[in-house]
């Protein structure tokens, strides 16, 4: 079986209700309340009514014996009390839960999770003391999960997980690209001022080339316009002849720029450049990757074709998202997101709608760029946010506007990546007008 195989095998759709929660705890569940550390881990057992199984809490490591020791205590307690099932249930520690939640995955557990600012609030039930302590923590995240107060956490497997990981990586980089980036500006600002006047962005091609070799101004005016032009044709870049190298060789002529310690200003922009280098090489690299991984995935070369939708979308939504099929509405999606829509009401006084935030920051994130991106390059999706800005009843404001072809961009991910049919602009306007879209979003 390929990871791939495996993968879709274990897409099971998941009831998310509250009542469907509760209604998986039985007279024969056993509910594990785990304390999460980085070394070790502390647990607790108890019945579907909340009574303690467990003599003292139970103290395991952070290791492959401690796991499986753990697991021995697990089956044990299930044994001595006639219990068939476990639900083991933690609070999100950082990512220090990883690893224990995909080992009992892996024997067949499906790991549950609490909120923290539950497990905070719920401290005080038992004994009005917020005290915090092992003993104590386990036996609270257990009772949130007897009462259906717990979500499954989805563990991407096979090509999801690798998506999932390149992804972050990818971020990852970006961000300390964008941190060089800002650093380079500073630099500029300071030894270079004139340099913006040459080039728009801080970060040019033909720029940093000239950079590696003459870093000040007075040394790009050794150099000569005839020198930067050699050495532009020498790297065979096309789109930067003798006028750019003018420009650039008269702006250090007249420079302002700081005109002291120029040694250490020499060390900061060799390194800055260095690293500019190397997370340039790394982003690059991760995207070449994320592309590979990604084509593996049924349906996603669908969403390219629809225009205004890139390589760095598609990957961005699946990796986030994982197996569409594990969803059975869009409307999960758009929670997943947070999209959602929330109101704050109370007696006669109904409150401003808004968006939950709620949810993945990322894919958020990810939708709302490819909202903006089709509007301006879909002329199906530009006509969907001018109605939604000019209709008769409730039109919508920018923002709000855009947030709404994110939700209907949901939608149609949704339906291409689960069934496999193609886009169609055509389809999607004759729908703008339904009743329920007029509704779906009505503040941002």
């Amino acid at each position: 079986m390929n990871s791939n195989t495996k993968t879709r095998s274990n897409a099971t759709k998941i009831d998310r209700s509250q009542n469907a929660r509760i209604r998986a705890i039985t007279e024969t569940t056993m509910i594990v309340g785990i304390d999460i550390g980085s070394e070790k881990h502390d647990a607790r057992a108890f019945t579907y009514r909340g009574i303690e199984i467990s003599a003292e809490p139970f103290e395991f490591r952070n290791s492959e014996e401690g796991y499986y020791m753990f697991l021995a205590w697990m089956e044990d307690l299930k044994s001595k009390n006639g219990l068939d099932a476990v639900i083991p249930g933690m609070e999100p520690t950082g990512h220090y839960w990883f690893n224990l939640g995909a080992f009992l995955q892996s024997h067949g557990m499906r790991t549950v999770l609490v909120n923290p600012y539950h497990v905070k609030q719920a401290k005080e039930l038992d004994d009005s003391n917020p005290l915090k302590t092992d003993r104590k923590d386990p036996k609270v995240i257990a009772g949130l999960v007897k009462d259906g107060r717990y979500q499954i956490p989805y563990i991407p497997e096979g090509v999801y997980a690798e998506v999932r990981m390149l992804s972050s990586l990818r971020y990852q980089a970006q961000e300390e690209l964008t941190r060089v980036t800002n650093r380079l500006a500073r630099w500029f600002s300071i030894y270079f001022p004139e340099f913006k006047d040459v080039y728009t962005q801080p970060d040019p091609i033909t720029g940093i080339m000239i950079l590696h070799e003459a870093p000040l101004p007075e040394d790009i005016v050794k150099l000569g316009a005839d020198g930067i032009e050699k050495i532009w044709r020498k790297a065979k870049i096309r789109g930067a002849g003798h006028k750019r190298a003018v420009e650039l060789y008269e702006a250090a002529l007249n420079s302002i720029g700081k005109q002291t310690a120029h040694e250490a200003a020499r060390i900061e922009i060799a390194e800055l450049l260095e690293d500019y280098d190397k997370y340039s090489h790394r982003v690059a690299e991760l995207l070449e990757k994320l592309n590979e991984k990604t084509s593996d995935i049924p349906y996603v070369n669908k969403l390219l074709e629809i225009p205004g939708i890139g390589e760095k979308t598609a990957y961005g939504f699946v990796a986030e998202v994982g197996d569409i099929r594990r969803f059975e509405d869009p409307r999960q999606l758009q929670k997943l997101a947070g999209y959602a829509i929330v109101e704050t009401s109370s007696g006669k006084h109904k409150g401003e709608s808004h968006i939950s935030y709620r949810g993945r920051k990322r894919l958020r994130y990810v939708l709302y760029e490819a909202a903006v991106s089709v509007v301006g390059k879909n002329a199906e999706f530009k006509e969907l946010y001018t109605y939604y800005r000019t209709r008769k009843d409730n039109p919508l404001k920018k923002m709000q506007a855009i947030i709404a072809v994110a939700c209907k961009l949901i939608r149609i991910f949704y339906v291409i990546l689960a069934k496999g049919v193609d886009y169609d602009g055509t389809k999607m306007l004759r729908d703008i007008r339904r009743k329920d879209m007029d509704t779906e979003i009505v503040a941002a």
